[in-house]
């Protein structure tokens, strides 16, 4: 029943999603938005929960335009469960902002099979991704991507130079507007964050029970993935290979970041939210996904009783 109720993307099932996502969000920061009010932070906080619904709607697009998976509501409605599941991710306003950039990046390098103006995508990829670095450090790791992009889809000996010309570009703007503002240059120490391998906050029972499910639910739809691009055709199949890239990427973002609260794992949940809902497009066995997804749905509400309690 629920498989065959987001089995289709109509306004409905993603009013739903956006909804379910707006609550948890709301509530996570319910003190900071509403209870101490200050107007600056209140429209702060907005910009904020508006660029995750962004995140959400560029999701849903990437996969859709690419035909990354089926025409389902899968993907929006897991990457909203998965984020839903931390809350210190919901209060992280840098890391969400940060991901929506990267979904942007990631937007255009896939567009890269078209060969349409390749040189500007490749710009624009890198130009998203160098400014979503400033709010977050390690996702500067998913200029990886671009490379591959480059690899894959037009690898010209100048498309190599434009990622350097465009981190130049973001250096030189963003160093502009730091000297106007504190009248002092903008340097790598004030931009760089140390990598922290230390994962003990991972053994918290509200840390550890939704990232169990996660990883187990990687594991099994990792076995459907690669069999869908081994039967892939010529022309999807690098843009699948790359969402596993960026999977791979999004790992290595959770493992250097500094602070492990779960609000790293974001950058994690862009492609798996992908990947996942292949399973549940393609997958035959009924009864179990309709289980597996009546788990994943409770999962977030699971979570906040077992904060509160």
């Amino acid at each position: 029943m629920l498989t065959s109720f987001f089995a289709k993307s109509k306004p409905i099932n993603i009013t739903l999603v956006l909804v379910l996502l707006s609550g948890f969000f709301i509530a996570a920061n319910f003190q900071n938005w509403f209870l101490d009010f200050e107007i600056l932070k209140f429209f702060k906080i907005l910009g904020v929960f508006l660029a995750l619904m962004l995140a959400l709607f560029l999701l849903n697009f990437i996969a859709k335009k690419n035909d990354l998976t089926q025409r389902s509501a899968y993907k929006i409605l897991l990457f909203s469960v998965f984020c839903a599941s931390f809350f210190p991710l919901l209060k992280d306003y840098n890391v969400i902002i940060s991901a929506t950039l990267i979904l942007l990046a990631l937007r255009r390098i896939i567009s890269l099979k078209s060969q349409i103006t390749v040189e500007k995508k490749i710009f624009d990829a890198a130009f998203w991704i160098c400014i979503a670095s400033l709010f977050y450090f390690w996702s500067i790791l998913f200029l990886l991507i671009v490379l591959g992009g480059i690899v894959i889809y037009s690898p010209r000996p100048k498309n190599w130079l434009i990622p350097i010309t465009s981190a130049v570009c973001v250096y030189l703007i963003y160093c502009s507007i730091h000297l106007l503002i504190y009248d002092q240059f903008y340097l790598i120490s004030d931009w760089y964050q140390p990598y922290n391998f230390d994962f003990s906050n991972y053994q918290s029972f509200k840390f550890l029970t939704p990232i169990s499910i996660i990883l187990a639910l990687t594991l099994w739809s990792l076995v459907y993935y690669f069999s869908i691009i081994q039967k892939a055709g010529v022309s999807l199949r690098p843009s699948l290979n790359l969402i596993l890239f960026t999977l791979i990427i999004g790992v290595s973002v959770g493992i250097f970041a500094p602070s492990k609260n779960g609000s790293e794992l974001i950058f994690f949940f862009i492609p798996l939210s992908i990947i996942v809902s292949n399973y549940f497009d393609t997958g035959r066995d009924k009864i179990f996904r309709e289980i597996l997804l009546l788990i994943l749905i409770l999962m977030p509400f699971g979570v906040l009783f077992i904060q509160n309690k």
